[in-house]
């Protein structure tokens, strides 16, 4: 899945992405560690991998979109 990264805090390495329809889902440490970045910066492209749905709906992954 794809989305716009919106907050990224470097010390916790730890922030947010919107999804396409504007909805805005956190994510945390071991997310971002997983996708290998060393910085994200506010609206860029990344791809998520996620667990659950709606209200439970959790990122497990956090990388850069690449063509």
């Amino acid at each position: 899945m794809q989305a716009t990264a919106y907050t990224y805090d470097a010390e916790t390495r730890t922030g947010s992405v919107l999804l396409d329809d504007g909805t805005p889902v956190p994510f945390d440490a071991p997310a971002f560690d997983a996708g290998g970045l060393r910085l994200l910066r506010a609206g860029q492209r990344v791809r998520i991998e996620t667990e659950g749905a709606k209200d439970s709906l959790r990122i497990t992954l956090v990388t850069l979109q690449t063509l």
